[in-house]
């Protein structure tokens, strides 16, 4: 069934559950939703199970908007807007988006412009015709968000042409019955960095996940894709798991040589590809390196996000179902859930996860309705990769911390942006709260962290319950007094007066503010260089860890030598990632058992080990391919 034909028929069922209730102006198809311009809202106002009956009965996210003739001047309609919302919702901006029929509301309060009911959002329809899309605005300034909601909006009438590009492609019909699947390995195949598979069928071609390698960001660092024998432009789509740059990092070089396709994926996560991805040009072109890519083709990926939530099934081919689950890793991370043909096969990508407790998100899902393949991270998969309970991790922290500041020396702590920042911060908070934390401690979160942590702020509805409804009484923990705000020239001052605590990015010490903080602490035994997350091989954060004891730096054109004498901590259980025991667990309790498991995004030796073990504690076909295999799963 070619897409026009689809469209007929999907109109037909429209009007035939309507029964001529709703004046429908046109029924459009935008990527994977079904749009429905009418010149009346008022039936969906009146029955507000129709859209429910609708999608129940299309299979399919129904959304409704007023046909764009009966739209009210948007002047006069931003005056209405404000005279009905309370002036607490702290409305920041207001703009329209005529090729949607939408006006975004960016907003402190979004349930003051819902209303009770929906009673605010249904006026504001009714009186403009506009249907609202309504934005959190983050508890601190963000230049991240507020530059990507410009250009978003600005460039409104693109994302629709291309919307509707793709559902040409979704709804393309099937020209091949065979229902093969097969997967091909192009990067994070015993190793951790550049994640990509490649996956194909009969039908389809799509990537999950684009990243990069933790080296210094260079050709090396990408994935394999020479080895694709087709144009990039012919694959259907990339399914991304997380915004973590060795999971998404190449996408925006995938733009550069061509590619136009849909990036899949949730609202956060574009996000924070977004602060990620033009940070890694600013610290490349900082550093005298030519990055991979420009902002032009940051800007092309983003544009190209199709984003869904968890657990909401989406045609992205015509033979292929996504489903995205909560991964529990960093913000909007999420499990890939993809279900071939007409049941034939069904296969999860873990992404990475966190089989565990950790203070920003819910537990994780392990039931699904059908699942013939797992593919499996193991960053912490060895026989030795046993993580202490977060209590007694939490417990360590401080204790080091207490000791470090109490002697005036200063702790810096090297951090992922997205993901560990927030886990010790919301630890120190607790701590403090508590009175465990010691006063002269000060803490100052540089780099990438005060952004990433503006933009948990804007999806609290993917945190902990009790950490969402924090965030929504305004009791925000990651705006609390003790974490201390940083400008670069502070930071020599910040280092003098001691009893610093400091989280900066990078985490694995590769380039950032990090480096130039350990280059000026490095030398003094009173300070600490405390790590709570993972370090690669090749990175200097493992180097450092594994007892590096003198650097060379550039100081003024200069080469300098630095000794290494500041105390070196490892604190674990604080990782985003499952050790040894969680993966076990998360495998002993998946419903159904996969017939096949395939491990990946480990160290050769952690996955091979791993496999064995997995293979014979479960009775399961267990495989640890390298890159370049290819395996087919049906």
């Amino acid at each position: 069934m070619e897409i026009e034909d689809y469209k007929k028929d999907v109109e037909t069922k429209i009007r035939e559950i309507l029964e001529n209730r709703a004046d429908i102006g046109s029924v459009e198809i935008e990527g994977t939703d079904i749009v429905i311009y009418t010149k009346n809202q008022k039936p969906f106002f009146d029955d507000e199970t129709l859209v429910s009956k609708l999608a129940i009965q299309l299979k399919k996210k129904v959304k409704i908007r007023t046909s764009k003739n009966q739209l009210l001047d948007e002047k006069e309609s931003e005056k209405i807007i404000r005279e009905i919302v309370p002036e607490d919702a702290q409305i920041k901006t207001i703009y329209f988006e005529k090729p949607f029929s939408e006006v975004v509301i960016d907003c402190l309060k979004p349930g003051l412009v819902i209303g009770k009911q929906g009673t605010t959002l249904k006026e504001i329809i009714t009186r403009t015709g506009w249907t609202p899309h309504i934005l959190r605005t983050p508890a601190k300034p963000s230049k991240t968000l507020e530059g990507l909601r410009f250009f978003l909006s600005n460039n409104a009438r693109e994302r629709r042409d291309f919307l509707r590009e793709v559902s040409e492609r979704i709804y393309r019909g099937r020209k091949n019955q065979d229902g093969w699947v097969r997967i091909t390995s192009l990067g994070g195949f015993k190793e951790v960095g550049r994640s990509c598979i490649f996956i194909e069928t009969p039908e389809t071609k799509i990537l999950l996940d684009c990243g990069m390698g933790f080296g210094e960001g260079g050709e090396e660092d990408l994935p394999l894709l020479e080895i694709l024998r087709f144009p990039v432009n012919e694959l259907d789509a990339v399914v991304l798991s997380h915004a973590h740059m060795d999971h998404s990092g190449a996408l925006p070089y995938l733009f550069k040589l061509g590619f136009r396709g849909p990036i899949y994926c949730t609202e956060a996560t574009r996000d924070l590809m977004a602060l990620l991805h033009i940070d890694y040009i600013k610290v490349a072109q900082k550093e005298g390196r030519t990055p991979l890519y420009q902002e032009e083709d940051v800007k092309k990926a983003l544009m190209h996000c199709v984003t869904r939530n968890y657990n909401e099934v989406t045609d992205i081919a015509p033979d292929i179902k996504l489903t995205f689950f909560n991964a529990a890793h960093i913000l909007g991370s999420t499990m890939i859930h993809l279900h071939f043909g007409e049941g034939n096969h069904n296969l999860l990508y873990s992404g990475d996860i966190k089989f565990g407790f950790t203070r920003l998100f819910e537990p994780i899902k392990t039931k699904f309705p059908r699942l013939e393949t797992l593919i499996l991270e193991s960053t912490y998969g060895g026989s030795e990769d046993k993580q202490p309970s977060r209590k007694d991790a939490e417990e360590n922290l401080i204790r080091i911390i207490n000791e470090v500041v109490e002697k005036g020396g200063n702790v810096l702590i090297p951090v992922f942006a997205v993901g560990r920042g927030q886990e010790v911060m919301l630890t120190l908070e607790e701590f403090d709260k508590r009175g465990r934390l010691s006063k002269k401690a000060k803490i100052y979160a540089d780099g990438m962290t005060k952004e990433a942590s503006a933009i948990h702020t804007v999806y609290p509805e993917f945190l902990r319950k009790n950490l969402q409804r924090r965030i929504l009484h305004n009791d925000n923990p990651f705006t609390v007094e003790i974490f201390r705000d940083v400008e670069r020239e502070d930071r020599d001052k910040i280092l003098e007066d001691g009893g610093a605590v400091i989280l900066a990015t990078s985490g694995m010490m590769v380039g950032g503010p990090v480096v130039e903080y350990f280059n000026k602490m490095a030398h003094d035994p009173k300070n600490c260089l405390l790590f709570v997350g993972f370090q690669a091989e090749r990175t200097q954060g493992r180097r450092i860890q594994n007892g590096l004891k003198e650097i060379i730096v550039q100081e003024n054109g200069k080469k300098k030598k630095i000794d290494v004498n500041l105390r070196i901590e490892t604190v674990e259980g604080f990782s985003g990632h499952s050790d040894r025991n969680q993966l076990v667990a998360f495998v002993g309790n998946l419903q159904p058992l996969p017939k096949k498991i395939i491990v990946n995004h480990g160290e050769k030796n952690k996955v091979e080990e791993f496999a064995k073990y997995i293979t014979k504690k479960f009775r399961v076909s267990v495989v640890a391919p390298q890159n370049l295999d290819s395996i087919r799963l049906r």
